[in-house]
């Protein structure tokens, strides 16, 4: 099962690593392999929290999601994305922006510095709302009861998560405006910039989301329905129906894995800067971690680890709201990545320690109440 899962991870871990041997010599094997961990270690809650979405969908769209989704992450995420970046804030052309990335390697990190606060702001901004419509949903399993009962109460007001999640993106661009005058100025159009990113960001969630939750909710409808036509066709003999509607509800959850994928990336695509400015170590290293971390979700699904640990998803979530936290904040204070690395790991540790206590009271329980109906059954004879 772990090979059949992990095959692929462990053959582009070897071929990455043959590859930085080639290029750099021992040195970028380092690094390389550095990067790798760095991107699993922050990507931990990423594999989590995309389980809970592609346990939804059926075989074919969850090997889609390791084949073109594995392209779309590795290539477009990890490859493309970091010279995007430069070709959008330096107004270069893409090969002009590939060809700096490859021959003046510190002017490209400074460009890529500079378009820190536009992805913090944009990526910040999405994993905030996931978080916050997660957290202000009644559920009936609850992790942290204390907080979450009262704001599972709140989330009854309609739109609360996004007028949080404006007013913290108000108090990033001003602060950051703020932060940038008393610094002389140079960078204070920063200010606009976080704010339109931060917007731009909130309306990709609201309409990638929307989509997703909408086919999502039409899908279950439409099973329902099946399920009685088979019930019906089984009576009277027929041919059972196909639910059409299941392909456009994979295929938009599907893309809301992809944009959450993107926004999981940027704090690993960043935090490799401070690694390395080699665009090809850094696509070696970084490709390599979202191997696994798609591997990592789909062992996660098939193994039905998220029903046996119930609080895993919560831990995952409560990382997903620190990680956006962490990324505003970085708008104008370096944060390292070895902190944002161990908070996600630290609050998936504790969900998965707490779901391991859970289970063991739950087995006593059944094991007392076993032992008492056994006695109750001796006591009548």
């Amino acid at each position: 099962m772990v090979l059949k899962t992990f095959g692929w991870s462990f053959a582009v871990t070897a071929l990455g690593l043959v590859a930085a041997v080639f290029y750099g010599g021992w040195t970028a094997f380092g690094v390389v392999a550095i990067l790798s961990i760095l991107e699993i270690s922050l990507s931990f809650d990423n594999a989590v929290v995309n389980a809970g979405i592609l346990k939804k969908m059926n075989a074919f769209w969850q090997k889609i999601f390791l084949t073109i989704g594995i392209l779309i992450a590795v290539f477009g995420m990890r490859l493309v994305f970091p010279v995007v970046i430069v070709a959008v804030s330096a107004q270069l052309g893409p090969i002009e922006a590939v060809d700096l990335a490859l021959t003046d390697k510190d002017r490209y990190q400074e460009l890529v510095t500079d378009a820190h606060p536009s992805i913090a702001a944009f990526g910040g901004m999405f994993l905030l709302m996931i978080f916050l419509d997660f957290i202000f949903e009644d559920r009936d399993i609850k992790w942290l009861g204390w907080l979450e009962r009262p704001l599972s109460k709140l989330g009854k007001v309609d739109m609360l998560s996004v007028c949080i999640a404006l007013i913290v993106l108000l108090i990033s661009s001003i602060t950051f405006g703020a932060h940038a005058h008393q610094h002389g100025g140079t960078h204070a159009d920063k200010a606009e910039t976080v704010l339109l990113s931060g917007i731009a960001g909130l309306i990709t969630y609201m309409i990638v989301g929307g989509l997703s939750g909408y086919f999502e909710d039409k899908l279950e409808e439409e099973e329902e329905r099946e399920h009685e036509a088979e019930e019906q066709a089984e009576r009277e003999g027929k041919p059972k129906s196909a639910v059409r509607l299941a392909g456009k509800a994979a295929f938009f959850m599907f893309l809301y894995l992809e944009v959450l994928d993107a926004s999981f990336s940027f704090d690993g695509v960043i935090g490799a800067f401070a690694i390395t400015n080699d665009i090809v170590l850094m696509a070696l290293g970084l490709g390599i971690g979202a191997m696994y971390v798609r591997s990592l979700t789909v062992y996660l699904v098939r193994q039905g680890t998220l029903d046996d640990y119930v609080y895993l998803e919560h831990g995952a979530h409560y990382a997903i709201g620190a990680l956006a936290m962490i990324l505003l904040v970085t708008i104008q204070y370096e944060i390292n990545e070895i902190i944002t690395g161990l908070i996600g790991v630290v609050l998936i540790g504790a969900s998965f320690w707490s779901s391991v206590r859970r289970n063991r009271a739950l087995a006593a329980a059944e094991g007392k109440a076993g032992s008492d109906d056994k006695t109750e059954v001796s006591s009548g004879v």
